[in-house]
C-alpha cells in the first residue's frame, strides 16, 4: 500500500486563516454544536431499542440487534454522498439535510411505538426511523467538520476534527442515559418525541448560520479520492479496533476474570479520550499530524498490552485510560495529513471517505474479537488489538518518510 503525492498542489486558504484563537474556537463551538445535537439523538434510544424490539414486540434478540447495527450500516453506504453534497453544495446544505434527516427520525421513532401493539408495524416503522437517522448523522458529522474548516480555516483542521469528535462522544456518553430516564416517563414514544424537538430546533438555528463559500476548481471523482485516503484510512483502522475491542469486551473481559465495576472502564476510556482532546490538541498544529499521531500510536498500543497482562481490575482500567489517551489524537492527526492530499475543492469526500475507514474498522472488530476470543480467550483479544495499533504505528511512520521523501529539494 502507498501514499500517493499530493492530488492538489495549490492550496486554497479560507479567509478566517489568520483569526483570533477565541474568535476561531467560538467558530468551531458554533458549527459542531450541531454534532453534538445529532449524537445526541443517536445515543437517546441506544439502550431503549432492544428492548422495546425484544420486549415489546416479542421479537428476538438477533432482531434486536439488528435494529441497532442497520443505523451504522446506512451510514457507512451514506458517507460518499455526504462529502459529495458538501463539495459540491455546500457544507451548510449536508447539515440542513442530515439534520431533517434525523428530526424524521424522531416522527419515525414515535411512530413506531405508536404501533407497538401491531408487531411487524412496528419494528418497520423503527428500522426506517434507524436508517434515516443513521444516513442523518453522515452528512451532519461529514458537514460539521467541513463547515468548522471553511468558517475557522485550512490551518485548524485539526482543532475542527478534535472538537467535533468531542461532541461526538460527549454527546453519546449524555444521550444513552438520559434515555434510559425517559424511557421510564414514556417509553420508547417520549425519546421520538424530545428527539424531533431537539432535532427541529437545531435544523432552525442552522438556517440561521452564515454559510461559507463553495470552493471552485478541480474536483476529483470519489474513487480518486478514496484511493488517496487509504493508507491514511487503514492506519485509522488499525488504531480503531483497540478502541472497539473495549467498548465491545471490556464488560466480558472483566467477567471472564471475576471482577466487578466493568463500566468504570468504560469511563475511563470515554474521560481520558475527552481530555486528550481538550489538553493535547493543539500538538497537531505545533509538532505536525506524523509526530502525534506516531506517539497516539505506541500510547495506545501501551495501554492495550496492560489490559492484556493485566492481573486485577486496577490494571485493565488503568490500561483503557491509558487506551482513551492515546486513541483521541489518531483521527485528527492522520485526517489533518490525509486532507491535504486531495484539492481543497474535495475536502467533504476526502473526510467521508476517511471516516468509511472508521466504520469499518468497528463494524468488523466485533466480531473478528469474537473469534478470537473463542479460541484464545479474552485476554487475547487485547493483545490482537496491541498488534494492530502497533502496525499503525508502523504503517504511519511509512507514511511520514515518505512524506519527508517528497518534501526534500531535489538534488
Amino acid at each position: 500500500m502507498s501514499a500517493s503525492r499530493p492530488l492538489s498542489t495549490t492550496p486554497v486558504t479560507p479567509p478566517h486563516d489568520d483569526a483570533e484563537p477565541g474568535n476561531v474556537t467560538r467558530r468551531i463551538l458554533s458549527v459542531v454544536a450541531f454534532n453534538f445535537v445529532a449524537y445526541l439523538a443517536v445515543g437517546l434510544p441506544l439502550a431503549v431499542v432492544p428492548g422495546f424490539v425484544h420486549g415489546d414486540l416479542g421479537y428476538s434478540a438477533v432482531l434486536a440487534g439488528l435494529a441497532i447495527s442497520v443505523q451504522y450500516l446506512a451510514t457507512l453506504l451514506s458517507r460518499p454522498w455526504a462529502g459529495t453534497l458538501c463539495d459540491t453544495q455546500g457544507p451548510k446544505r449536508s447539515v440542513l439535510t442530515g439534520m431533517a434527516l434525523v428530526t424524521g427520525s424522531g416522527v419515525l421513532t414515535l411512530v413506531a411505538a405508536l404501533f407497538a401493539g401491531t408487531d411487524w408495524l412496528g419494528l418497520g416503522w423503527l428500522l426506517a426511523g434507524r436508517l434515516m437517522l443513521g444516513a442523518g448523522e453522515s452528512l451532519v458529522t461529514t458537514g460539521t467538520i467541513a463547515w468548522g474548516i471553511g468558517s475557522a480555516g485550512s490551518r485548524h483542521t485539526a482543532k475542527v476534527i478534535s472538537w467535533n469528535g468531542m461532541t461526538t462522544y460527549g454527546a453519546l456518553a449524555v444521550g444513552a442515559p438520559v434515555g434510559v430516564v425517559l424511557a421510564g416517563f414514556g417509553g420508547l414514544a417520549i425519546i421520538g418525541v424530545v428527539t424531533t424537538a431537539l432535532a427541529g430546533v437545531a435544523l432552525l438555528v442552522a438556517r440561521r448560520r452564515p454559510p461559507v463559500p463553495i470552493l471552485k476548481g478541480e474536483r476529483l471523482p470519489f474513487r480518486r479520492v478514496f484511493r488517496a485516503m487509504t493508507p491514511f484510512g487503514v492506519c485509522l483502522a488499525l488504531g480503531s479496533v483497540g478502541f472497539g475491542a473495549i467498548t465491545a469486551f471490556i464488560t466480558l473481559y472483566y467477567a471472564g476474570h471475576g471482577w466487578d465495576h466493568a463500566a468504570l472502564a468504560l469511563t475511563a476510556l470515554g474521560t481520558c479520550f475527552v481530555l486528550a482532546r481538550l489538553l493535547m490538541a493543539d500538538t497537531i498544529s505545533r509538532f505536525g499530524g506524523y509526530p502525534v499521531a506516531l506517539v497516539s500510536f505506541a500510547v495506545e498500543a501501551a495501554g492495550l498490552a496492560i489490559i492484556w497482562m493485566a492481573h486485577a481490575p486496577w490494571q485493565a482500567l488503568a490500561g483503557a485510560a491509558v487506551v482513551g489517551f492515546g486513541f483521541s489524537l489518531v483521527f485528527p492527526s492522520l485526517g489533518m495529513e490525509a486532507v491535504r492530499r486531495v484539492p481543497a475543492t474535495n475536502r467533504g469526500s476526502a473526510l467521508g471517505a476517511y471516516s468509511l475507514f472508521l466504520d469499518f474498522a468497528l463494524g468488523l472488530t466485533g466480531p473478528i474479537a469474537g473469534v478470537i476470543a473463542k479460541q484464545g480467550g479474552y485476554p487475547a483479544v487485547y493483545l490482537f488489538a496491541a498488534l494492530c495499533a502497533v502496525g499503525g504505528l508502523v504503517l504511519s511512520q511509512v507514511l511520514a518518510a515518505r512524506n519527508r521523501e517528497q518534501l526534500a529539494p531535489a538534488t
